[in-house]
């Protein structure tokens, strides 16, 4: 039998329309690539604002920043608790030793301060037996003193005191016939006082020219001088005792570092806010104070204008006339107490009753001012937060409105259920029991 020859099959010649099929396949693809990365960055942004404990719960997330910021709490307050302590040290034994010096260097003190000033002197004779007996009793410090006192070298590394005098420059003044001749340049005069200028006999120092002082221009006379003493009461803490310097000068540097230091721990702990703000047990406080703060600046911008014209007017008329009123800072203090409920009686009390036109004007200025801050602008206030609080209220209950991100992240929730509910009616499908008259049918592939 001859052999056929093999004939090759043609080319199949591709149908129409097979390049819009590729296409819509790559178009598919694309779209659903689309759908994951969409669906990954649900899952990520959902992720982002659980609660540590629901990242723990959803991938076993261990929440490190919860715990460093917990761990950064205790080592700051341990830090603050233990420098408040060395601090309450400091000041005991600063308050401790004033009152000490006071009775020591002050002629006549009797423990109790005149106006502010410790004691005051009215005649020439008494400010000249004060000053020597402050520069008698240095001299004297170490056979009369009680506490662990001992000199101190001041800027020329130089043991003793220094006394200056400030004076205006010479003239002439005659108050009966209302004459006045002065140069108000200020001069300063100084002199050092040596231990050993101190224990000569007799004491020449005293009639030196320095000490003829020419009170009708004399403003102000200091003794300046540098003690040490240590503080034996930190021994009680197994603690090393402390060596101070006693000096004209405020301790700068201590309250520079006690302010960074409280100032720091208030931060620390307002951030854990941050971590409460995820319960809504605890973010009522939070959410009120963001809602009403726009509207509270707002107010107290205008409360404030009527604050300060309050200010003004009673330092300028009630100055005279009262204590509270001598100064700006103490009219804002004493108006910020009215406003509060506190020393309200003392207030209108200690108004001098030396022109009956002031009298009137403080009466129509205080009643005033209480009634409109107490009555007025104190209830709008509250009002204002009342009215934030009751609308976080109302939110928590029937749900807050929602932003554009939450309905974003909505649409991953919604597919999630869709999916659990789409593969438990298929189990339950695929789980349901056969008949029994079908045991006997064997499917055949």
């Amino acid at each position: 039998m001859a052999r056929q020859p093999y004939r090759f099959p043609q080319a199949r010649i591709p149908e129409r329309g097979s390049g819009v099929f590729r296409l819509t396949v790559r178009n598919a693809m694309a779209h659903r690539d689309s759908e994951m990365k969409e669906e990954c960055l649900r899952e990520d942004l959902k992720f982002y604002f659980m609660s540590p404990c629901e990242k723990y719960r959803a991938r076993r997330q261990i929440p490190w920043k919860l715990g460093l910021q917990i761990l950064k709490i205790v080592m700051v307050t341990t830090q603050l608790v233990r420098f408040g302590l060395s601090n309450q040290l400091v000041v005991a034994f600063k308050e401790d030793n004033t009152v000490a010096f006071k009775h020591l260097f002050l002629k006549g003190y009797s423990g109790t301060d005149e106006d502010d000033y410790s004691c005051s002197v009215y005649t020439q004779e008494d400010a000249y037996e004060s000053i020597f007996f402050a520069i008698n009793q240095y001299h004297q410090l170490k056979d009369i003193t009680l506490g662990t006192l001992g000199y101190g070298e001041n800027e020329d590394n130089r043991i003793g005191l220094k006394v200056c005098k400030q004076h205006y420059k010479k003239g002439t003044m005659f108050p009966s016939n209302e004459t006045l001749n002065i140069d108000n340049d200020v001069e300063l005069d100084c002199v050092q006082l040596d231990l050993q200028d101190l224990s000569k006999k007799p004491p020449d120092w005293k009639n030196s020219s320095f000490f003829r002082l020419e009170f009708y221009r004399l403003l102000q006379v200091e003794i300046s001088f540098h003690l040490k003493g240590i503080d034996l009461q930190t021994i009680h803490s197994r603690e090393l005792p402390d060596c101070y310097v006693f000096q004209n000068t405020n301790l700068t540097n201590y309250d520079l570092c006690s302010i960074f230091l409280g100032t720091s721990t208030l931060l620390v702990w307002v951030g854990v806010i941050r971590y409460l703000g995820y319960f809504q047990a605890y973010n009522v406080l939070i959410l009120t104070m963001q809602a009403s703060l726009p509207k509270v600046l707002r107010f107290c911008a205008c409360a404030g204008m009527i604050y300060l014209g309050y200010t003004f007017c009673g330092w300028i008329v009630l100055g005279p006339y009262h204590d509270k009123f001598e100064n700006l800072n103490t009219v804002a203090e004493c108006l910020f107490s009215l406003v509060n409920g506190d020393d309200m009686f003392a207030t209108f009390a200690q108004i001098q009753q030396k022109s009956i036109l002031v009298w009137l004007f403080s009466r129509l200025y205080l009643y005033s001012f209480i009634s409109l801050f107490i009555y007025m602008i104190l209830s709008l206030f509250i009002a204002l937060i009342t009215d934030s609080y009751d609308t976080i209220k109302k939110f928590q209950q029937n749900g807050f409105p929602e932003t554009d991100l939450q309905e974003f992240l909505k649409e991953c929730s919604s597919k999630e259920e869709y999916q659990k509910e789409s593969s438990a009616f298929l189990s339950c499908i695929c789980c349901r029991r056969r008949k029994r008259s079908d045991d006997h049918l064997i499917p055949i592939s």
